[in-house]
């Protein structure tokens, strides 16, 4: 298999972790250009068109991350398995990273991950593979019949799959209200909030 040395990219930027299982730790972003997923509320459309975005050699992504003093590289996008992400995983792990994924599962599955965040959405299914892989099932929750689409995942991924619904930003107001009463009747779930946009942190 050719190895993938270089990639689209359409920013990389230093924050905290706002949202998910791991929200409120210090992390390093690597948003991919590049989704043909085409979600209607997606907050980084300019993400969508690969040829928008710089092409950078994996080996300056990993040496701008050394940068930063934490060690938690998280890969997104976009949809960031539209390409083979061995190289990058493995040349980040080398620096001492733990390597995170944001995927709506759609694409294959590659690279090494030491977690697997699986956001299915209905506009592109996932492949049946993220399912035993996923640590993470984020569901974002857009309208009431999205509970029943987070249930028909559920079913699907391991027993210890941390599960959670997420309201989506601009339907949070009458979402969450919701969201909070089936959490109450289903515990098996906890609810993730987009605390970076409470906090505006970038």
């Amino acid at each position: 298999m050719e190895i993938v040395d270089h990639l689209p990219v359409m920013e990389r930027f230093y924050t905290i972790q706002g949202e998910g299982m791991h929200q409120g730790k210090a992390a390093y972003f690597i948003r991919l250009g590049g989704c043909d997923v085409g979600c209607v509320w997606c907050d980084v459309k300019d993400s969508w068109d690969a040829l928008k975005h710089p092409i950078i050699p994996v080996e300056q992504l990993v040496k701008d991350a050394l940068e930063n003093p934490c060690r938690l590289v998280v890969i997104t996008g976009g949809e960031p398995l539209m390409y083979d992400l061995s190289h990058l995983t493995s040349e980040l792990q080398k620096a001492g990273f733990r390597t995170h994924v944001e995927t709506s599962g759609a694409h294959s599955l590659s690279g090494d991950w030491d977690w697997v965040c699986l956001s299915p959405k209905k506009f592109k299914f996932p492949l049946p593979e993220f399912y035993p892989e996923a640590d993470e099932l984020k569901v974002i929750v857009y309208n009431k019949s999205d509970f029943m689409w987070a249930e028909e995942h559920a079913s699907h991924v391991k027993e210890d799959c941390m599960l959670l619904l997420q309201p989506e930003w601009s339907r949070e107001k009458e979402m969450l209200p919701l969201m909070i009463d089936y959490v109450k009747q289903n515990p098996k779930w906890r609810i993730s909030l987009q605390t970076h946009k409470y906090m505006d942190v970038p």
